[in-house]
């Protein structure tokens, strides 16, 4: 086990460009599962492969253990990664999949056969040990995958998207695998993906990143609870929080007419700006179906039923550009094209700055 740091750690593809990983600062401690999250091009499987290895760094440093490994072979760094791709031999069983490493290591037989058992008993794979990967499903293939890192007692795993190529269902029921599998051998990790639903039930902390540059360093709540700034806002979340640049009026801002009021430190923070850009989330929009409570009226797009709970979809009555998306009970009874009401709970606001997009207070 070791601790991982991304001490101004950059890589340049271009010179004159932007940066692809731009100086990035982050510490993984010992035992810990961190995701790094973002959309395409953010630069999380590139800062991944930094500490891996398999691209150079242009600038900074990645230390493990307290060893800086900028000019360590990848060989030499004592890590395991698992890839999206399962890349296992067609030709050989799973024994044989998950013993290779440790054969190419020389290492001995016997050894090699107790690591095999214990990693194949660990993941549910001992009745599949003879079996060709032809002849196992996709999540039993990446349970290999990660059997082959896991035998070779690496001090830090490293997955790039390992559950992409999994159906819904799969990938569910994989990645709690993934968190129980790490939780028990406690192995430092550094998870990769772009799907924050994978990303806020995983990690013990996460690293969301946009256009190479760290967002925001916290733990799923903290990031769900108090983003730094809008972009983390929208992205964390699903549905994603409702964000909306409102006209300041008086103590708040104007939604459809209804005034939204601000805390002091908020309003103190926006000095004199004309326009805030306010977030709520979906589920923080109160809903009263019939109308009669009055409140900002909404005009309904597209209802999604989910059994417990349902997502309404739609725009201002006043201003069909401006978009909501409210969580209603399961089994509503609000359909397409139905005027619904909604109030906004001050305390459950988010306010970011309008130019910028940092935070207010």
């Amino acid at each position: 086990m070791a601790e991982v740091v991304f001490d101004q750690a950059s890589r340049i593809y271009t010179p004159g460009a932007t940066p692809a990983v731009d100086k990035l600062d982050l510490t993984i401690t010992d035992g810990e599962l961190v995701v790094l999250v973002g959309p395409s091009g953010s630069g999380k499987s590139t800062a991944l492969r930094m500490l891996a290895g398999l691209e150079p760094i242009d600038a900074g440093s990645v230390r493990i253990d307290g060893r800086d490994v900028v000019d360590v072979p990848s060989k030499d760094r004592d890590i395991a990664m698992v890839f999206q791709s399962y890349a296992l031999y067609p030709a050989k069983t799973v024994r044989e999949n998950m013993a290779f490493p440790l054969k190419m290591r020389r290492m001995d037989k016997e050894e090699q056969a107790k690591r095999v058992a214990d990693a194949a008993e660990l993941l549910g794979l001992t009745d599949y040990l003879d079996r060709k990967p032809k002849a196992l499903s996709g999540g039993q293939r990446q349970r290999v995958a990660m059997g082959r890192a896991i035998v070779r007692e690496p001090r830090v795993f490293l997955m790039d998207e390992p559950l992409s190529n999994l159906d819904a269902k799969m990938r569910v029921q994989t990645r709690s695998q993934i968190a129980s599998l790490q939780n028990r051998l406690e192995v430092t990790t550094v998870y990769v993906t772009h799907d924050q639903v994978e990303a806020m039930t995983m990690g013990d902390r996460v690293a969301v990143l946009r256009d190479g540059a760290l967002q925001q360093y916290a733990t799923p709540s903290e990031l769900y609870d108090r983003p730094v700034n809008a972009f983390v806002a929208g992205f964390i979340g699903s549905p994603a929080m409702n964000l909306l640049d409102l006209r300041r009026s008086g103590d708040g801002v104007t939604l459809g007419g209804m005034e939204i009021p601000l805390h002091r430190e908020v309003r103190d923070a926006a000095g004199s700006a004309d326009t805030v850009t306010v977030g709520v989330r979906p589920e923080d929009l109160a809903l009263d179906s019939d109308g009669s409570g009055g409140g900002v009226k909404a005009v309904v797009d597209v209802v999604e039923e989910l059994g417990s709970e349902s997502y309404l979809y739609a725009h201002m009555a006043e201003d069909e550009a401006t978009t909501l998306v409210v969580r209603g009970p399961g089994r509503t009874n609000v359909r397409y094209g139905e005027t619904i009401a909604l109030r906004v709970d001050a305390d459950a606001v988010h306010a970011f700055d309008a130019s910028t997009g940092a935070r207010l207070a």
